[in-house]
């Protein structure tokens, strides 16, 4: 594809991020506005008095119509002012910030392990096609992706925990000095990487069985091109497009979906951020994690979309 027609695929994702963006803070608004219960009251204890309701509603400027605290809460994110906790008073950037490190740790760990484990499973799936070694791999592959996370981590914590004693059931104790305590994160990495390793290593499988079964894989071999150099320099370059499509997915997953794992291991990232303020009717800090949450998806998926067209550039002719 030309530099003019890449810069306007390029400029068209631009564009379609930026409004995805502002629908995001729409609809994060007016999901929060929808919940039900009032803020007000959970806040004023359990036997609540009109007054002290009135008053707090006023400190938190419940009692503005909708769209002035829409206005000014864009107006501030625009500023990285995500607003103030109802709660404890602190901002909620704060919240982002404490609860983003034991997250983007657990994160970065699972993606360290999972692209080679994921690529090397499926490329050696790929390789025996129809043999054992295919079968294993995907048949091990298939059941421990039917496991949930939950059951999966309940089943770790069991054996190496409490029946081995091998490593710490959660991370009680440690706060957020997760990285001087590496054990404790062995068993969340393992819940993490499990449902990933498996449907990567099965769309590089795929996608590298298709390219070896091509007429130019066959071609290259008529020519005495070397197994190796058919499998890695043309068959796999073929599964990396839809593997970079997973990847995001995984990593937007991983920043933005781990609640499950963090709540079974006592972890403090973001995930146990959202549950407590959902707990707690801490509004300002819900809207300041799902606009976090929500753009992340879009600029990971836009940075999907574009080493996908770079890899594929005919794919932008559906786009």
């Amino acid at each position: 594809m030309s530099v003019t027609g890449l810069r306007s695929f390029v400029a068209r994702r631009l564009l379609l991020g930026a409004l995805q963006t502002v629908a995001v803070v729409l609809l994060v608004f007016a999901l929060t506005e929808a919940l039900p219960g009032d803020a007000a009251v959970a806040l004023a204890g359990d036997q609540p008095d009109p007054a002290r309701i009135a008053a707090i509603r006023e400190a938190m400027d419940l009692d503005r119509p909708a769209y002035e605290r829409l206005t000014d809460w864009a107006a501030g994110l625009l500023h990285g002012d995500f607003g103030t906790s109802l709660t404890s008073g602190r901002p909620v950037s704060q919240y982002l910030t404490d609860g983003f490190g034991p997250t983007l740790l657990l994160a970065t760990l699972t993606l360290t392990l999972l692209v080679p484990l994921g690529f090397g499973l499926g490329v050696l799936a790929a390789r025996h096609e129809g043999r054992l070694v295919d079968r294993l791999v995907s048949s091990v592959t298939l059941a421990v992706y039917a496991v949930p996370e939950f059951a999966l981590g309940v089943l770790l914590v069991t054996v190496f925990a409490l029946e081995l004693a091998w490593l710490p059931p959660t991370a009680v104790g440690y706060g957020t000095d997760l990285l001087g305590h590496p054990a404790a994160l062995v068993l969340p990495v393992l819940v993490l990487l499990s449902r990933p390793v498996c449907s990567l290593s099965r769309l590089v499988r795929a996608g590298m069985v298709d390219a070896l079964a091509s007429p130019y894989a066959a071609h290259a071999r008529r020519y005495g091109v070397p197994g190796a150099r058919v499998r890695y320099a043309h068959a796999l370059p073929n599964a990396l497009a839809p593997a970079v499509q997973q990847l995001a997915r995984t990593v937007d997953w991983l920043l933005c979906g781990v609640i499950v794992v963090e709540a079974l291991f006592v972890i403090p990232g973001l995930g146990t951020v959202l549950l407590n303020a959902v707990a707690e009717r801490d509004v300002p800090v819900v809207q300041g994690l799902a606009v976090v949450f929500g753009v992340l998806t879009v600029v990971l998926n836009l940075g999907a979309d574009l080493v996908t067209h770079r890899l594929t550039p005919r794919a932008a002719v559906a786009a």
